[in-house]
């Protein structure tokens, strides 16, 4: 798998949970009265940070590279990256996410660690599995492997296989939309649930539609929650419509309101992976802050994850300092906190 795709997938997915990141929880109306158009890192003085999305998408990228996506080794390896990511004391983490990485470190086995919740934080991991993976029986059973170490309901699973299945697509194939959709047609034959919702997002997207009109059909007019039926459905609405303009794609995802860095993360990687690491906005990877994850150490991730598919041989994944991680989550939970204040004061 060339390497462009790879890193457009990773740094796409930062990009758009960092430019989320300061919306996040606000009703549309709100957000757009307190931050105004999501067009620059309004998170630390015009720069931006990642949260729990990217992570765990970097997470499963080492996974990979550590097993050759190998099961199960693979599901062994991503639950022990969740267990020490808890340690690190992320400033976000999902409440079954959290329920479910406690579970490991009391000894339970990742296959049953996971907890009944259909929230989207499978889905916002699963993209880079779509990129790297040849074959897609391969591709759902990793999948399913990544999603039950949290979340067991199966709509968690299905919602991370149609964001895994979308950029298998976009990676692939210059008619990615139509092969896209008549592969959800097969593998979604006993869940009328999602095929009428994609459908509907196919449809909404044929028509022009912003993902804010689409995302009031869905009973989202104030915002996008973390249900994984509201956040895929609206994240593949926008890819449909843009799947070649990372930044509109992004920015009318943020301006639907709610679980914004969850939504334009899943959505960012998707176009990420259509138009490359080329075709991410220069500015905006500019004007990334993090560190020691930094951009050139997610382009170099990137490119290890490609030799790892080329070589069809594991490697040793690239590491980062646990004291340079704490230093950074300590920072970013201290601007959550004073974003936290900030929502205190006018315009309410």
């Amino acid at each position: 798998m060339n390497a462009d795709r790879i890193t457009g997938c990773l740094l796409g997915t930062a990009i758009g949970d960092a430019l989320g990141l300061p919306y996040e929880g606000l009703s549309a109306q709100r957000a757009g009265r307190m931050w105004g158009v999501p067009d620059r890192y309004r998170f630390l003085c015009g720069r931006g940070m990642v949260s729990d999305d990217t992570e765990h998408s970097i997470m499963v990228a080492r996974a990979w590279i550590a097993t050759g996506g190998k099961e199960p080794e693979f599901q062994w390896h991503l639950a022990r990256q969740l267990r020490w990511w808890l340690l690190r004391l992320p400033a976000g983490v999902g409440l079954a996410t959290a329920r479910a990485v406690i579970n490991l470190w009391l000894g339970w086995p990742p296959s049953r660690s996971g907890v009944f919740s259909a929230g989207n934080g499978p889905a916002m991991r699963s993209a880079i599995l779509g990129v790297v993976c040849e074959d897609v029986a391969h591709l759902q059973n990793l999948v399913h492997s990544s999603s039950i170490i949290t979340h067991t309901d199966p709509r968690a699973d299905q919602g991370a296989y149609l964001v895994a299945l979308a950029a298998h697509h976009a990676a692939r194939s210059e008619m990615m939309i139509s092969r896209f959709l008549k592969d959800v047609e097969q593998h979604f034959a006993t869940a009328p649930e999602w095929l009428r919702v994609i459908d509907d997002a196919a449809t909404s997207a044929a028509r022009g539609e912003s993902p804010t009109e689409f995302a009031a059909t869905i009973g989202c007019q104030s915002g996008v929650s973390g249900y994984v039926l509201h956040t895929v459905p609206v994240a593949l609405q926008a890819w449909m419509c843009h799947s070649h303009d990372y930044a509109a794609a992004v920015q009318e995802v943020i301006a639907c309101g709610g679980d914004t860095d969850s939504t334009a993360a899943i959505a960012g990687g998707l176009v990420g992976t259509t138009v490359g690491r080329a075709g991410l906005p220069h500015a905006w990877l500019n004007q990334l802050c993090e560190w020691p994850g930094t951009v050139r150490w997610m382009e170099a991730l990137g490119q290890q994850l490609s030799d790892t598919i080329g070589n069809s041989e594991p490697q040793r994944p690239l590491s980062l300092s646990m004291l340079g991680i704490l230093s950074r989550n300590a920072l970013f939970l201290a601007v959550v906190l004073a974003h936290g204040f900030r929502r205190l004061l006018p315009p309410y």
